[in-house]
């Protein structure tokens, strides 16, 4: 008989994903055949598959956990938020259309079919399921109408374990409270609960444990430290955005637009040791970086005007005149263009004029490029001529085009290209640190090799030992069991 167990959160950013990711660990390292399962995600950070379909970031990273290929039954639903009230629904790795939140609901029951089959079908190909929530299952107004949570867990069957998260305060209440506003039914799936990003003293912790289990009637399975891990984040929470980077030889500064998509683009930039990324959002942030990156955006045309009402813009013109890098990716590449075009409205609507920085026009179109793609980077000058020739894996996620053959084009030191991932290349990301260097007159010579495969699995080990330590894993295995 397959067997299943749903992470589920008081609150977004809880940890579900982690916590999930590691249990995945766990279960692989012991044996078992796993795999991840996210019903519905709401996200701008995105993945292509090998065979072009999309998904949730968190979903991939949760594979890599398995050492499994990324595939689109791990995440049926895809959520792209567009506006505030609406989002690009992706299904089965697919676009749906956009839709508004009313519209998304009126085809509840067409989405839950879609997700019990990509669910059942993941189910057969393996021994154990781990399935992660989405936000919190105590969102009562919208509880009739849920595919993500209590909902998911009954489709499965699944037991479900309660992560709530300590360091943003209110844990205690957090957990009771998420209980409390469930009915009998569901109260009755939760087997344990989880307190995670914990700092301090444990044994000051215990005594709030015993009355917490005494409220709730359910066991606590554990308390997980706050860790400090390099594993991909899924979106607009991460702490990412909020470090500072100020003793880093080299500093990189990434754009933090409105609706900013697959900045975990970047992170392999921020592995290499003495290499600062840092995200802007305003003019006075911006300092002068040794290079700045324009990242992929759901909206770019919504974005750059959002850039030029805050004067980032203009700095970012100010600083390339000066013969400094700027890098784009995706619709930050489309950004330092001539011009943008929307006739379909797809995106934004209307025309605008671009950054000027580099020679191509984009015209957005009804239907999403999704592709893997591998090759060598075409022949490009300036600053970052060693990139010619190099190899690298990346893939596109688009919905503009223009006539452009090679992947990676540039005026001066300006450079853009429609590939997410090209930094997963350690020849890449290390021949653009050692040229940065070079230009400070620094010893270029020093930065190692550096494996992003390698070292995201030492990850992965690295979080399953925590929670070894942290959490009653036999409980959990007896939770399986039953």
């Amino acid at each position: 008989m397959r067997k299943s167990l749903m992470i589920q959160g008081t609150c977004s950013n809880a940890g579900k994903s982690l916590i999930a990711a590691g249990l995945c660990r766990i279960l692989i390292q012991d044996g078992y055949d796993v795999a991840p399962f996210k019903s519905q995600n709401m996200a701008l950070n995105s993945y292509i598959t090998a065979d072009g379909r999309e998904m949730g970031r968190a979903q991939v990273m949760q594979s890599e956990a398995c050492r499994l290929e990324p595939d689109v039954r791990m995440n049926p639903l895809l959520l792209k938020p567009t506006s505030d009230k609406g989002s690009q629904v992706i299904v089965n790795g697919e676009v749906f259309g956009n839709l508004s939140a009313q519209d998304f609901y009126a085809r509840k029951a067409l989405f839950a079919g879609k997700i019990k089959g990509a669910y059942d079908s993941l189910a057969e190909d393996h021994e154990i399921i781990i399935i992660e929530g989405a936000g919190s299952p105590a969102e009562i107004n919208l509880k009739e109408n849920d595919l993500a949570n209590m909902g998911m867990a009954e489709m499965a069957d699944a037991p479900v374990l309660l992560v709530g998260d300590i360091d943003r305060g209110g844990v205690f209440a957090s957990l009771a409270g998420t209980v409390m506003l469930l009915d009998k039914k569901e109260r009755a799936r939760i087997r344990g609960v989880i307190i995670n990003k914990f700092r301090g003293d444990l044994e000051i912790l215990r005594p709030g444990l015993v009355m917490l289990e005494d409220i709730i009637d359910i066991p606590v399975l554990g308390v997980v430290p706050y860790m400090h891990l390099d594993i991909d984040d899924e979106d607009s929470l991460t702490d990412r955005f909020t470090r500072k980077c100020e003793d880093a030889a080299i500093d990189i500064a990434v754009v933090r637009l409105p609706r900013i998509s697959n900045f975990t683009d970047f992170n392999p930039l921020g592995y290499i040791e003495g290499v600062g990324v840092r995200y802007v959002g305003s003019a006075g942030e911006l300092g002068d970086p040794d290079m700045i990156i324009l990242p992929g955006t759901k909206n770019t045309m919504a974005d750059l005007i959002w850039m030029r009402e805050s004067g980032l813009e203009n700095a970012i013109l100010k600083y390339s005149s000066r013969g400094k890098p700027v890098f784009g990716i995706c619709g930050g590449y489309q950004m330092l263009g001539q011009s943008l075009a929307d006739p379909m409205g797809v995106e934004h609507g209307g025309t605008m004029s671009g950054m000027g920085l580099l020679p191509h026009k984009t015209v957005f179109a009804e239907k999403k490029t999704t592709c893997e793609s591998a090759g060598k980077i075409s022949v490009v000058t300036g600053l970052f001529h060693e990139l010619s020739g190099l190899e690298y894996r990346g893939y596109e996620i688009h919905m503009g085009s223009q006539e452009a053959e090679a992947n990676v084009i540039n005026e001066g030191n300006v450079y853009g290209t429609y590939l997410h991932g090209i930094f997963d290349s350690e020849a890449v990301a290390r021949t653009i640190i050692q040229t940065l260097l070079r230009k400070k007159g620094l010893d270029f010579d020093d930065v190692k090799a550096f494996n992003i495969d390698e070292y995201k699995q030492e990850q992965y080990d690295r979080l399953a030992a925590a929670l070894r330590q942290s959490l009653d894993i036999e409980a959990i295995y007896r939770i399986l069991e039953k």
